[in-house]
């Protein structure tokens, strides 16, 4: 099944629009790296790149359907939606479940809160039918919006959440809508992919492919990388080189977690600085400034996953906005659970690798992704 991804304005495009500063949102940076701090909480799910772009997709939630435009994000487990429940601003602005329109809907009296790090989510709980496409997954239990902070939901482009990582992360005592979907027989096999377009627009940034992969979206072999903890889609990474200069930061081994819900590729804190150096990269409001006229001769990125060399080229990495080019990372001082460096694989590096997340061998392939799409 077949699900067309768009591409979201970014909060940068939001804030220019309404004659806003970018120091608006200021106060919202934090540590993307907090999203897989495992707590107390329910989810802790920090939407921490929300300067930048986010890929959406619809779905359908109720009978009839009501759709909404959700992140279909392998870097959390929960799915939620604003609800008429919520009468904050940034509900208002959105689409809401209207549970007295769904003659499927039953209430679960149980209330949890998604942790973020600018502010917490409130949710009530629920069971309903989601519709994707023609894909039909029944008693889904979802989280329906009590409260949203204004910033930064107010500015966004879509509306909710579904996750598909592992449910070791879900709220507990319920089904993830992958498991569902697995268990009421609604995918081919027991795998998805995703695909995201060098050249995103509005009405096309990419696609999520439920059930199977799309060969013309991808060249070459598929590497496969074996997840290291069934919690996030985790993998090793071996070594980071800096072109031909190989950095030694992962001797001791890395783990990244591929997670469609972040766009930028994040990076260790601890090795932000030598990377910003080598790249000639300076700070500032905008992010970290490179010369666009430098571009070319900047040195491509190469991860060592599997035993191969994957390669990040400057056309990828570095973002160009109205003639300002930025370097596509951000940094976390969030370890790996085990200890190790975390790095986050997110959109920027999976436009570069077409990506299969398989449920059955706790895998996640990576495959060059088509470009002219």
């Amino acid at each position: 099944m077949r699900i067309p991804l768009r591409k979201g304005r970014s909060l940068r495009e939001v804030l220019r629009e309404k004659g806003l500063p970018e120091g608006f949102l200021s106060n919202l940076r934090g540590d993307p790296g907090r999203k897989y701090q495992l707590s107390s909480a329910v989810a802790h799910e920090p939407l921490m790149n929300y300067l930048d772009t986010f890929y959406f997709g619809e779905i359908g939630i109720g009978t009839p359907p009501q759709s909404f435009l959700v992140i279909f994000d392998t870097g959390s487990s929960n799915l939620w939606v604003p609800s008429t429940y919520c009468q904050s601003p940034a509900c208002e602005d959105h689409a809401r479940f209207n549970l007295s329109l769904s003659s499927t809907f039953v209430g679960i009296d149980m209330t949890y809160t998604l942790r973020y790090g600018f502010g917490d989510l409130s949710v009530v709980l629920g069971y309903d039918t989601v519709t994707i496409q023609n894909i039909i997954i029944r008693n889904q239990e979802f989280g329906l919006s009590l409260d949203e902070p204004s910033r930064p939901f107010y500015y966004l482009d879509f509306d909710g959440i579904l996750g598909m990582a592992y449910p070791g992360i879900a709220i507990s005592g319920f089904n993830t809508l992958m498991q569902n979907m697995l268990q009421q027989n609604q995918l081919n096999k027991p795998i998805f992919s995703f695909y995201f377009s060098r050249n995103p627009t509005y009405s096309y940034g990419g696609e999520v492919i439920l059930g199977g992969v799309d060969p013309q979206l991808y060249s070459g072999e598929v590497l496969w990388a074996p997840v290291v903890q069934e919690l996030y889609w985790k993998i090793s990474i071996e070594e980071f080189s800096l072109g031909l200069s190989v950095t030694n930061w992962c001797s001791q081994g890395c783990h990244g977690i591929v997670d469609t819900g972040t766009f930028l590729l994040t990076i260790p804190g601890q090795f932000m600085p030598a990377l910003l150096q080598a790249l000639g990269a300076e700070e500032s409001d905008y992010g970290f400034l490179v010369d666009c006229s430098s571009v070319p001769d900047l040195p491509t990125l190469y991860f060592a996953i599997s035993g191969v060399w994957l390669p990040l080229p400057p056309t990828v990495y570095v973002l160009e906005n109205d003639g300002i080019c930025t370097v596509g990372v951000e940094g976390t001082y969030v370890p790996s659970s085990s200890g190790q460096p975390l790095w986050i694989l997110g959109n920027l590096f999976l436009r570069q690798y077409y990506s299969i997340f398989d449920m059955a061998n706790n895998r996640v392939g990576f495959a060059l992704a088509a470009s002219g799409l």
